[in-house]
């Protein structure tokens, strides 16, 4: 029996690309720590899915850390996957289950965006920042506390740069939507427009905003647009995991709480999802396109 196995959780997408950079990188993970045993499932669209993965943890070994490779805290790491534990929980009381936080707001993935950007930028020949705007553009979520992680990351850009707006947009769920935050830099004076997607992985929303980028291009010929790529597994997501599993093997990060409340959580279908995967929940009616517009938020 091993001691200790590190689960990492995918979300999982309709688009296979999506779930084989998964694979890729958690082939990568043992490679460069092949002191660990680790294991991957997914959350949706998977053959080896949440449960199935922490049984096959369980089984053999007597320390099991959950990994979530989730930008964003919405429903599926706040009560999906910690109904799953604590359901693993009561079926191996013997085994010791470790939730690790998602990737969330932090440097490594500050450090990524800055270089897109930067790469961006020198693709547009270097213009000026004041005169170029920036767009985060992000899935959207119902849980108003994913979507204020996506503002805290725009505005720790604006801090870190000299662009003078770092602007928030979402593919759904919530707004403003792309356009209408194209639309108030070009009347801001903007002459460049950087659009940042913020995703973990690729998948069809990623073709739609190309698409939309695309668009945008003829609708004003007298912008020049950039878009950088998804943000990816680049060495700092390796290395962000990496500090978090040591530090909740040695004690110095403790496991993320789970509550009694989420064994009340019961599947659902995720019926009104892109295939793409993240913090998205289908239980709300505004998500099906019955609400009125936000108002827009800037950095």
């Amino acid at each position: 029996m091993t001691a200790t196995t590190i689960l990492l959780i995918g979300h999982g997408s309709r688009e296979s690309a999506g779930n084989d950079e998964v694979e890729r990188f958690t082939q990568t993970w043992r490679a460069r720590h092949p002191q660990w045993c680790t294991e991957l499932c997914f959350i949706e669209f998977a053959d080896v899915e949440v449960e199935a993965g922490l049984a096959r943890a369980a089984k053999s070994a007597s320390r099991v850390i959950v990994v979530p490779l989730i930008l964003n805290a919405a429903g599926h790491v706040k009560m999906e996957i910690p109904a799953h534990i604590a359901r693993a929980r009561l079926q191996w009381p013997g085994v010791c289950f470790d939730y690790a936080p998602h990737l969330g707001v932090c440097e490594p993935i500050l450090a990524i965006l800055q270089r897109q950007l930067r790469g961006c930028m020198q693709g547009l020949d270097m213009p000026d920042p004041t005169t170029t705007g920036v767009v985060l553009l992000g899935r959207g979520s119902s849980d108003r506390e994913a979507n204020g992680e996506m503002a805290r990351m725009a505005r720790w850009l604006f801090e870190e740069t000299d662009h003078e707006l770092v602007d928030l947009a979402f593919t759904g769920i919530t707004y403003p939507r792309l356009e209408r935050v194209v639309q108030r830099q070009v009347l801001l004076g903007m002459k460049q427009i950087v659009v940042l997607p913020y995703y973990l992985f690729t998948g069809t929303l990623i073709q739609r905003i190309a698409r939309q980028v695309t668009h945008l291009k003829q609708q004003y010929p007298h912008l020049r647009f950039a878009q950088g790529a998804y943000i990816g597994f680049e060495p700092e997501i390796d290395s962000l995991l990496a500090e978090r599993v040591q530090a909740l093997m040695d004690g110095s990060l403790a496991s993320v709480h789970i509550g009694d409340e989420v064994l009340q959580w019961q599947p659902h279908r995720h019926d009104a999802h892109d295939g793409h995967g993240h913090a998205h929940e289908h239980s709300h009616a505004h998500e099906h396109g019955h609400h009125e517009p936000h108002p827009e938020v800037h950095a």
